[in-house]
């Protein structure tokens, strides 16, 4: 299992707000699989965006687990990108 970081870009629909809940719970479960090792939003940054670290197959395997996310089953998001992450120092390196 290797590690990826998934940069979300959201779009700027007001619906975002509603729609948060659902998008947690969604990503709180993925937690519970143990496939979701972390995940936020950056801080101050045009376009709003989130970073999610995940523990998974491949970066296709990620895609799809993403596609169940309401956030993109209601378009909210304007792009993803997922990058394979190689984690040397600290506590993700630490599970390698």
């Amino acid at each position: 299992m290797a590690f990826y970081a998934v940069r979300y870009s959201y779009s700027d629909d007001p619906r975002l707000d509603e729609i948060r809940p659902e998008h947690r719970a969604f990503l709180g479960g993925l937690v519970d699989q143990g496939v979701l090792l972390a995940s936020g939003p950056y801080v101050d940054v045009k376009p709003a965006s989130a970073l999610l670290i995940f523990r998974a197959g491949s970066a296709d395997e990620v895609r799809s687990l993403l596609e169940d996310d309401p956030f993109q089953q209601h378009g909210l998001v304007g792009g993803i990108d997922v990058t394979e992450w190689n984690p040397v120092i600290g506590v993700f390196a630490d599970q390698l």
